[in-house]
């Protein structure tokens, strides 16, 4: 009986043992922390043996910022390009991505008029571009036998389209609309 005895008290310590040489294996000296990580969250914890000290930033960067560099016809009917870089700075809480604050869209006077010349001259563009298209088909292009008429029709549809794209560039060029619009693309 001594002998069962001796041997269960054995097994309890050894096992004993074992359990607290893993509890002293994964224990870690950093103390466990919760800190709610996001995207714009940033934190720098230092620990040592006499402590630790935290460094959290709940909304960094503080100013973010985007930058474009948009080629865009200019010149004379669009021949030329021209180049421009736009830096715009802004906050987290801004304007730019909650749309001001409400969740509803709303659109400054400012894009507004750029998007009234930007029709404007896409609807006269697309007048002088036909009236282009049409004389140059049907000067040489409409006397090609069968397929004439086609090819009358097309040139007339590739002014109008061609000529939309630089009248409205064209008046949102001289509304000085750079700054607000990047492109006629930008309002459809």
């Amino acid at each position: 009986m001594n002998k069962w005895i001796g041997i269960s008290v054995g097994a309890v310590v050894g096992i004993s043992h074992i359990g607290m040489i893993g509890l002293l294996a994964t224990r870690s000296s950093f103390p466990r922390l919760d800190l709610p990580v996001s995207e714009y969250t940033s934190y720098s914890v230092r620990a040592g043996k006499d402590g630790y000290a935290i460094n959290y930033r709940a909304n960094d960067p503080l100013i973010m910022g985007v930058r474009k560099n948009v080629n865009r016809p200019a010149g004379f009917l669009g021949l030329g390009r021209s180049k421009t870089n736009y830096e715009e700075q802004y906050t987290m809480d801004g304007s730019r991505h909650l749309q001001n604050g409400d969740g509803s869209p709303k659109i400054s006077a400012a894009r507004i008029e750029c998007i009234k010349a930007a029709g404007g001259g896409e609807s006269t563009g697309k007048i002088v571009g036909g009236s282009i298209g049409a004389a140059v088909g049907t000067s040489g292009l409409a006397s090609v036998p069968y397929v004439g008429w086609v090819l009358a029709g097309a040139a007339t549809m590739l002014g109008m389209e061609q000529g939309a794209e630089i009248g409205g560039q064209m008046a949102m060029d001289f509304a000085g609309c750079e700054d607000v619009i990047d492109n006629v693309e930008d309002i459809r």
